[in-house]
């Protein structure tokens, strides 16, 4: 069974076109135009073992929100899309991942029911030339869009770089484990409901 998608969308704020495989070995071609926000992919798909190419052509002469949150829009699709009925799945992952000084945690239910619970603080407005502010966007358009419940909690950390790195490798950790297959549970939905 393969578990890959490929989901391209455009408006005319950005456009994006984004490839993953959910078996991947984590090999990651990033190019959004956020330094930043390329380095956390990139540490996303090592971390989640997921093969990742992002592509995304975005209005940064305004600033860099469009295409932060636009490429968590499209993620989410994707891993939604990957996913299929979520047959044989682990459901179920979290993590808790140190990053020097910074502590953040992790927690995934692929539910069918997207939910954000943010509770994270940045000390600085920016990481390089990225807001802050547009971390809590990126999760929030990855989740609803992957149609999960996520739990994001920052344990400690004052260093901006260190508590948003913390934050992308524990959601990737998390995310390895909840999509993985379960050789338990065979084709079935992991639900009592029998969909998800």
């Amino acid at each position: 069974m393969t578990r890959n998608a490929t989901i391209s969308r455009k408006t005319s704020e950005t456009d994006i076109t984004l490839s993953l495989d959910l078996d991947g070995t984590g090999k990651a071609d990033i190019a959004t135009g956020i330094g930043f926000l390329d380095h956390m992919l990139t540490a996303l798909a090592r971390h989640a073992l997921f093969d990742l190419t992002v592509r995304a052509d975005g209005d940064l002469h305004i600033d860099m929100h469009h295409t932060t949150e636009d490429v968590g829009i499209v993620l989410g699709r994707a891993v939604a899309q990957a996913l299929g009925e979520k047959r044989g799945i682990r459901r179920f992952g979290s993590a808790v991942v140190p990053m020097d000084e910074a502590l953040a945690e992790a927690a995934i239910d692929i539910s069918g029911r997207p939910f954000l619970a943010w509770s994270v603080s940045f000390a600085q407005p920016k990481v390089g030339a990225m807001d802050t502010e547009l971390f809590e966007e990126f999760f929030r358009a990855f989740a609803t869009n992957a149609l999960i419940t996520l739990h994001i909690v920052q344990k400690a950390g004052t260093n901006t770089h260190h508590v948003a790195e913390a934050c992308f490798k524990a959601l990737a950790r998390a995310l390895r484990v909840a999509v993985e297959m379960d050789p338990r549970v065979g084709d079935a939905i992991p639900s009592t409901k029998g969909s998800l």
